[in-house]
């Protein structure tokens, strides 16, 4: 009856720590098909992530937990375009409530040109190729907002 316990408990942990690898490969992009497919194409070495996951399992305490914890390690990995494991989740344990994705900045262009919020005279300039500050004279609605790096 001991023996039945134990090995239950086994085939749970087991499915909890198939629960956190096939987490962390979802936060990279992978859907559960591919994962299948690349670990028999020996793509993906599925058995070099088995111990970070159950060590991760242990210090969460629960799956759920676990995969929060790659989710929000993943968040900001990914707005600040830097590669990430399920080490990385270690390393950032600490400070994972403080982890916060990068915002994204959005600056003002009109026909491709930038545009500049002038404070002390409360106007939008148009800096153009040739460095001139040309004042803004259009609609708000003319103003292009792009995400710059």
């Amino acid at each position: 009856m001991k023996k039945k316990a134990v090995f239950k408990k086994k085939q749970q942990e087991e499915t909890d720590i198939q629960q956190v690898v096939n987490h962390y490969f979802i936060t990279k992009g992978l859907s559960v098909e591919e994962i299948k497919k690349d670990a028999k194409k020996r793509k993906i070495i599925y058995s070099r992530f088995t111990r970070p996951a159950k060590s991760l399992l242990e210090l969460a305490g629960s799956p759920s937990k676990a995969m929060k914890a790659i989710d929000t390690v993943a968040q900001w990995a990914q707005s600040r375009n830097l590669d990430y494991a399920i080490e990385t989740v270690f390393k950032k344990w600490l400070e994972l409530d403080r982890l916060k994705p990068k915002e994204v900045v959005k600056k003002p262009f009109f026909r491709g040109d930038p545009m500049v919020w002038s404070e002390t005279k409360k106007k939008w300039f148009v800096v153009t190729s040739d460095n001139e500050w040309l004042e803004f004279a259009g609609k708000e609605s003319d103003m292009e907002w792009k995400i710059v790096k």
